[in-house]
């Protein structure tokens, strides 16, 4: 039988027809009048996404890049940051830490468990901290932290000039995100994402006071990844190094399709979805991973006797729907479905069907159509 492929894991997510279109066209050179032009416009759109009048740079590599070049250009080692560990993604900026002689305290959080205010106030009285590194919305488990509290809570601290390090991966342009009026000082993410293009750019911005200690750290030992270099370039609407310039034409495209929504009108967009691919999986008795759902990706347990395995593979042999597992020690225990991006409110509901369809057939006890009609109660709203 006919089945379209779709897309469904949050990240790498599904790519706009226009943008993939725009991807087709003939390689122009990068050294031009021409690129500086259209990159500006791409500077532009991406300062509204940030929700930011300062510099987002675009680095060719992951978002892992942006991460790391977030972290060691404002903190020198023997400096030290306070990180909540609450992820697969949320310990490799640990890690980061680690490998460049910076100090840091983790602390731990189950996964599928947020970050409150409450929380970092309570580890800010304890101890002083440069920084405070935290995932928004972390893609492994499904969970969003108070980010707009936490930022309120550094500045009312006994370290109110500590650096907000912020991964949103999955939160900028699906989430709501206020980098300049929440206080962010470092914000990341990257292509592959709620922007709606293929892998291979990362996107970094720093406040004020976050460029400050970018300017005062003498110990950067990165080379590509040495922001200043970035910064001079910028300044002549250029890179310091080839930049995957088709990708910054395609992401133009996208930028548009954003703006033209606006970017109120995607968070609520991806939030409705969201709660409805919620109500969907409870209507049908699944239990939800995370106790502070993110609206850009859900985390469902596995009911007993349903493998990730049998899953996952029925709903790609006999659907052609693709959608992602459990990652570190949720690996097997857990499904995960996007709604971030390239995503409307009919995508929801034939992922939701597609999961009643093979939960059905490997002999769990669902009613089909209960969590197909709970969506559509809140997909309703939008319209």
């Amino acid at each position: 039988m006919l089945m379209k492929y779709r897309l469904y894991t949050p990240g790498p997510t599904s790519v706009p027809e226009a943008t993939l279109l725009e991807l087709a066209k003939p390689v122009h050179h990068h050294r031009t009048a021409d690129f500086r032009a259209m990159f500006a416009e791409v500077q532009s759109a991406l300062q509204y996404v940030f929700q930011t009048k300062r510099t987002v740079f675009t680095i060719t590599g992951s978002g892992t890049s942006a991460a790391e070049a977030g972290i060691v250009n404002s903190l020198a080692p023997g400096q030290k940051a306070l990180c909540v560990v609450n992820g697969k993604f949320a310990e490799r900026w640990s890690k980061v830490c680690g490998q460049y002689g910076i100090e840091h305290k983790d602390l731990k959080l189950e996964y599928g468990q947020g970050a409150t205010a409450e929380m970092i106030a309570n580890e800010l009285k304890a101890e002083k901290f440069d920084a405070v590194i935290l995932v928004h919305s972390e893609t492994s488990t499904g969970t969003v932290s108070d980010l707009a509290g936490i930022c309120k809570a550094v500045r009312a601290s006994s370290s109110p000039d500590a650096l907000v390090i912020v991964d949103g991966i999955t939160s900028i342009g699906a989430m709501e995100f206020k980098m300049d009026e929440w206080g962010v000082d470092v914000a990341i993410t990257g292509s592959q994402k709620a922007l709606m293009l293929p892998p291979g750019l990362a996107f970094v911005a720093f406040s004020e006071r976050a460029w400050k200690a970018v300017e005062a750290n003498k110990s950067v030992r990165e080379f590509y990844l040495d922001i200043k270099a970035y910064a001079k370039s910028i300044e002549a609407g250029d890179t310091p190094y080839t930049p995957a310039n088709t990708l910054i034409e395609a992401l133009g495209v996208s930028l548009k399709m954003i703006k033209d929504e606006t970017i109120e009108g995607v968070c609520k967009r991806t939030g409705t979805i969201a709660e409805a691919f919620r109500q969907a999986m409870q209507a049908i008795g699944l239990k939800l991973f995370s106790s502070m759902p993110a609206n850009s990706v859900t985390a469902v347990y596995y009911p007993e006797g349903i493998s990730d395995k049998d899953f996952r593979g029925t709903l790609r042999k006999t659907h052609n729907i693709h959608i992602a597992g459990g990652q570190g020690t949720m690996e097997g225990k857990i499904f995960r479905v996007n709604h971030m991006g390239y995503t409307d409110v009919y995508d929801c509901l034939a992922v939701v069907a597609a999961i009643e369809f093979t939960l059905k057939k490997l002999g769990y006890n669902v009613q089909i159509g209960a969590g197909v009609a709970a969506a559509q109660k809140v997909l309703a709203e939008l319209f």
